[in-house]
């Protein structure tokens, strides 16, 4: 099995294996830590002006949480895989231990509808918004906390010793899925060796605890990269590959609909839309007629401030407080954002598909995977503006923020062509997928344009 692997990564990969007691003193510490970061902001006064991350633990929660961890376990997936997922992830390690005490029922069939990483995404990004959740901790606790009570029960009730949470109703699932498909890293399964050595050779249990199909793995977006089936048979081993293959070779029959629609109207939409409302310019217009509309023609009701902090911002002493009004606009400009967005992408990948054989849908739904690392990598910066920020507040030097802004983009985009490129290569002929390149190249410049207004114009 060591020939499928350079040697360096098979020893990680055994490592991980043979180490699982440390690895799981290692969870229930990220488990503590993220505990006392979550709950104990959440529990004292909003932090005075001029609070810095290591004089106000609701300041370092901030920066944990916003500056830190979202931005870069996204940009980990590109990485190293669902790593995060399987060794670090707080939320993987409680609903993994309540289902080896819980009632262990099956996987109920609803549960396993393959829509729900894009619902549980669409929903928690809208809700994020309008409890601002970045800005305040008492959010904070009600959507990452809420996240977690949640998965703790779906542990308790389904599964034995598995991850059922975390394979279907997660919400960032379906984004790390389609993420770690460009991954240089995934473990390795050798078919012929498994069949040769299944019942002439010992074995130890594996514990695939994301329920995945060992054996039939060819790729590392359901596998959570931790180790437990390392060199089980001599035939699965931690190897490298060639991050680009997995897109570039995938077929029409194997392209999900569903993580269509989380790229183009999910990460390249809705969450433009939501990095974009609180300082766009449109929003403030659409805002100023809206009230102008409502004192007018009523109901006055939506102009009341009155609703609950869990379901719409409302803090008075920080001066911030939501409206009914409010919390109906934000979502007006998210969705709008993402169905446009998300229409014209469409759009192009429809005319891109038009020059390759066979069915129009499935051929659509494949070149939207070539979108990944434009879609990961602006969720990524859009994340990282939360870092900067913060890191305007503590006095750093920002001056090189936008230069990495554009060589991220850029990359993005060229990635993402290069990808499409790759893709087009079934065209009909080589004029078509000239063609069929020049439509992509067309979403691409979208998606990149309404970024860049985000970050050089608006930010």
């Amino acid at each position: 099995m060591r020939e499928l692997a350079a040697p360096t990564l098979f020893a990680l990969g055994e490592w991980l294996r043979t180490h699982g007691r440390l690895i799981r003193l290692l969870q229930w510490a990220v488990v503590a830590v993220y505990l006392v970061l979550l709950i104990v902001p959440a529990a004292l006064p909003l932090p005075p002006d001029g609070a810095r991350a290591f004089s106000n633990i609701t300041v370092f929660a901030q920066w944990a949480f916003w500056g830190v961890w979202w931005p870069f376990v996204l940009l980990s997936m590109l990485v190293a895989g669902r790593s995060w997922c399987g060794i670090f992830c707080p939320e993987g390690t409680l609903t993994e231990a309540a289902s080896r005490f819980g009632l262990g029922r099956a996987v109920p069939r609803w549960m396993k509808w393959s829509g729900w990483p894009f619902v549980a995404f669409a929903g928690t990004t809208v809700f994020g918004q309008l409890v601002s959740v970045y800005q305040y901790p008492k959010a904070a606790l009600i959507v990452l906390g809420g996240s977690t009570v949640a998965a703790i029960a779906v542990g308790f009730i389904y599964g034995r010793e598995k991850r059922v949470w975390c394979r279907h109703l997660c919400p960032v699932n379906g984004v790390f899925s389609v993420l770690s498909r460009l991954s240089p890293l995934h473990y390795r399964v050798d078919s012929n060796a498994w069949r040769t050595n299944a019942g002439h050779i010992a074995i130890h249990p594996v514990n695939c605890a994301p329920l995945v199909r060992i054996r039939r793995m060819t790729g590392p977006s359901e596998c959570h990269m931790c180790g437990r089936c390392s060199g089980h048979l001599n035939a699965i081993a931690l190897a490298a590959r060639t991050p680009n293959d997995e897109i570039a070779t995938l077929t029409p029959a194997h392209a999900s609909p569903w993580d269509a629609m989380l790229i183009v109207f999910g990460m390249l939409g809705l969450a433009l839309g939501a990095f974009q409302w609180s300082v766009s310019p449109w929003f403030v217009s659409l805002k100023l007629a809206s009230v102008d509309y409502v004192v007018e023609h009523g109901p006055a009701w939506l102009l009341r401030s009155d609703a609950p902090w869990w379901l719409l911002t409302n803090y008075p002493d920080a001066g911030e407080v939501f409206t009914w009004l409010d919390g109906a606009l934000i979502v007006v400009y998210i969705c709008t954002t993402a169905l446009v967005m998300g229409a014209f992408l469409l759009s192009t990948l429809w005319l891109a598909a038009l020059s390759l054989p066979g069915p129009r849908k499935p051929n659509v739904f494949r070149l939207s995977y070539a979108l990944t690392p434009l879609a990961g990598l602006t969720v990524f910066l859009g994340l990282w503006s939360l870092t900067t920020a913060l890191a305007k507040v503590e006095g750093l030097a920002l001056h090189w923020v936008p230069a990495v802004r554009v060589v991220t983009l850029a990359t993005g985009a060229a990635w993402s062509l290069w990808l499409a490129w790759r893709q087009l290569g079934a065209a009909t002929s080589r004029s078509a997928r000239w063609t069929g390149l020049s439509a992509f190249a067309m979403g691409v410049g979208a998606a990149v344009a309404a970024w860049s207004v985000l970050f050089f114009r608006w930010i």
